[in-house]
């Protein structure tokens, strides 16, 4: 098994798995800060309305669930099934 050397081998590609646009991921992954618009939950180099859109519905999500969290919810509670 391969053992990293150090945080810059990490992979970016996981951001695909998180919901990041494709065109963001591989926007970073071959220009890092070059070319960014704009920066958020991660760094934009595509569509800034429509990515600026899902950082607000993030920050809406997490208002609520650290709200829920803050009223005594437990973990479980918070998790959402699919």
């Amino acid at each position: 098994m391969h053992a990293r050397k150090s945080s810059d081998e990490f992979p970016h590609e996981i951001g695909i798995f998180l919901g990041y646009p494709l065109e963001d991921v591989e926007g970073f992954i071959n220009h890092k800060e070059e070319g960014c618009k704009t920066v958020g939950t991660w760094k934009v180099y595509g569509d800034v309305e429509q990515t600026e859109a899902s950082f607000r519905r993030f920050r809406r999500c997490t208002t609520i669930y650290q709200r829920a969290w803050a009223q005594g919810r437990t973990l479980e509670e918070l998790t959402v099934a699919s």
